[in-house]
């Protein structure tokens, strides 16, 4: 027993030596000055992102754009019938675009006194500073007979049937001259497929290329012409080149594309994409270079933080939206940075390949589609980036209130959504099924929806629905926009008015969450305002009156402290009937905030300021009660109950 005795004093004796492994305590001040760090680290990161954007798109790429557009979409063919390229509505106004405006735009080989201004080996410019990269392509696509079928009744008057171009309905086989290449099916070349108005269509086709010459050019036309190059299965027909312009070290790659559905006619679209394909010439460009290395940095100090927040939060980091934001944020940057990568490095490889074959079709146009896939991912990315500026600036009075109303009200809008698509597409789907045949506004389901925005917004043509039906046209104008916007959307109005009411109310009585961000940035404006003189100092009784004078909730409370809590409302609806009569109802005036305001603080601030210093609660209650006997002596109608401060939980 000795022994056990002994073997316990002594693990006691070791205990009491050794000093207990001290617990984690909670640090404000360093979580703040975190905080602050991480404001200014973000605010590094986009404007390095600002100006990484800004570096890559110029007001020249919309100039280019729109100088090629003008030469080759509105030049008319000469002539009484004045058609260009966007009025095409039959092959043989198709035929007069490819020998006139066409074959005028791509050769311009001398100034304006016939003077040759240059003497190269490929000498057509484009508007006398637009090099035209090796020749121009031209490509259609068929479909074969019998693709459809013809109704047994009509297969005397018909008996061949051209459908819509599929993959399935391609026609691949040879036709007119068999030892002509124009004639015979060339395989597609890449992955990239061609979205138009009536089809998705394959990169390969029937295709020829027009000489460097104009007279040579204008003879294939001519020939290709007279043989019936285009049949009645052909359904589309694409005119693709490419040109760079050295003064601005910017490629247009152009696409004329001419669609022949199976309903007849032409219908024509196009694609001007003006690139920077050489990235890095200039001073600027390697400043950019070094933009784009600095934000691979960014990114990858971000993936290392967001690891270490998931091993620490584990399941709970997936329920914050900020977290969920910045983890679209890095997915965005780390797929715009691979995308940049495989384009720079597609262009580097690909570009001699293409300038060298000077008689041969470069094919730019898979590289400029990689460009545009980038700036729009870049754009993206830039968008969400400034929206996470709100996790920062949440700090201030007026985005805390925006926040916080959102976030009432968030269940409400989702309710009133559902609401409001329901009525909403099935207006849709009625405009597309009574006017979808005569209105373009109505030819397609996705039309439709986009004009009934358009029509909430004022932009809308009555005559037209008019017209195509003169009973459910108006009738159908007029309920949507009684039901949509008179009622639908004055009922969301209504419900962000009343969060927003109900929030600012809160803020009014002290109810507002104390950032302690934004006091530690008002400290240390006031203290640098002060250093540099541009600020007097306040002196220590003004400050003392601004902390006896501030109105501010406070976070340890009694039992009393609390039941005082639900006293409050009875108090402010008794405020609301100051002005109130039963027999004069018009007599009736609201309590303002600032009146509400000023209350508070006449009775409740002194208060909460004497207990917060000592224990002379009894007192404060005394005082209490005397300011509210005296107001009832002024005004006997309004009796408050009072006995015990408010303070905001």
């Amino acid at each position: 027993m000795a022994k056990v005795k002994s073997s316990k004093a002594k693990q006691q004796h070791f205990k009491a030596t050794v000093s207990p492994k001290p617990k984690p305590t909670y640090n404000k001040e360093l979580e703040i000055r975190s905080t602050f760090q991480e404001l200014l680290i973000y605010i590094i990161f986009l404007i390095d992102l600002c100006i990484l954007t800004f570096g890559m798109v110029s007001s020249n790429m919309y100039y280019l754009n729109k100088v090629i557009a003008t030469l080759f979409l509105e030049t008319s063919v000469p002539g009484e019938d004045r058609t260009n390229f966007k009025s095409i509505s039959t092959v043989t106004e198709f035929w007069k675009f490819m020998e006139g405006p066409l074959l005028e735009g791509l050769y311009s080989d001398s100034w304006y006194n016939a003077e040759v201004l240059y003497q190269l080996k490929n000498t057509s410019r484009i508007y006398y500073e637009n090099v035209l990269l090796g020749v121009p392509r031209v490509r259609q696509l068929k479909v074969r007979n019998n693709s459809c079928i013809v109704y047994p009744k009509f297969q005397s008057l018909m008996d061949e049937c051209f459908d819509r171009y599929t993959v399935k309905n391609e026609d691949r086989s040879d036709f007119g001259p068999r030892q002509v290449p124009e004639w015979r099916y060339s395989p597609s070349t890449s992955s990239l497929k061609h979205w138009g108005v009536f089809g998705v269509y394959d990169n390969g086709g029937y295709m020829f290329t027009l000489p460097e010459s104009k007279t040579e050019a204008k003879k294939k036309i001519t020939f290709l012409k007279l043989n019936s190059w285009i049949t009645r299965g052909t359904r589309v027909i694409f005119i693709d080149f490419s040109l760079y312009n050295t003064n601005v070290n910017l490629f247009c790659i152009i696409r004329l594309v001419a669609e022949f559905p199976a309903i007849g006619g032409v219908l024509t679209s196009w694609n001007f994409y003006s690139v920077k394909l050489l990235r890095y010439v200039t001073h600027f460009d390697y400043f950019i270079a070094s933009c784009e290395i600095i934000f691979c940095i960014f990114i990858i100090n971000f993936i290392v933080q967001e690891i270490k927040k998931m091993k620490e939060y584990k399941y709970a980091y997936f329920k914050s939206f900020w977290n969920l934001l910045e983890l679209l944020l890095l997915s965005l940057s780390i797929l715009a940075i691979s995308v940049n990568i495989f384009r720079t490095s597609q262009a580097y490889h690909l570009l001699g390949q293409l300038l060298e074959k000077t008689q041969e079709y470069p094919d730019f146009y898979f590289l400029a589609c990689w460009q545009i896939r980038y700036n729009d991912m870049v754009a993206v990315n830039i968008f969400f980036a400034w929206i996470k500026i709100f996790k920062f600036i949440s700090f201030n009075k007026t985005m805390s209130q925006l926040s916080t109303t959102l976030s009432h009200c968030i269940k409400d809008i989702i309710g009133f959504a559902i609401m409001f698509f329901i009525i909403f597409f099935a207006y849709a789907q009625l405009g597309y099924f009574v006017f979808g045949s005569q209105v373009d506004d109505f030819s397609t389901f996705e039309n439709s929806i986009f004009t009934q925005f358009r029509i909430v917004l004022g932009d809308f043509n009555f005559a037209n629905i008019e017209e195509a039906n003169w009973v459910l046209g108006p009738t159908y104008f007029i309920t949507f926009i009684f039901f949509v916007f008179f009622v639908l959307l004055n009922m969301f109005l209504a419900i962000i008015n009343d969060a927003y009411s109900e929030v600012k109310t809160d803020y009014s009585i002290g109810r507002r969450p104390e950032s302690e961000l934004a006091n530690q940035i008002k400290t240390r404006y006031t203290k640098t305002m002060e250093k540099l003189k541009l600020k007097k100092p306040q002196t220590e009784g003004q400050k003392a009156k601004e902390k006896d004078t501030a109105f501010q909730p406070r976070r340890d409370f009694d039992e009393k402290e609390i039941e005082s809590a639900s006293q409050m409302k009875k108090w402010k609806e008794r405020l609301e009937q100051k002005y109130y009569s039963s027999e004069t109802p018009d007599a009736y005036r609201p309590v303002t905030q600032q009146e509400f305001r000023d209350r508070a603080r006449e009775g409740i601030a002194p208060c909460q300021h004497k207990i917060k210093q000592s224990n002379e609660k009894d007192f404060c209650y005394k005082n209490m009660t005397d300011v509210q006997a005296k107001d009832s002596r002024k005004q006997p109608d309004i009796h408050i109950q009072a006995s015990q401060p408010y303070f905001t939980v």
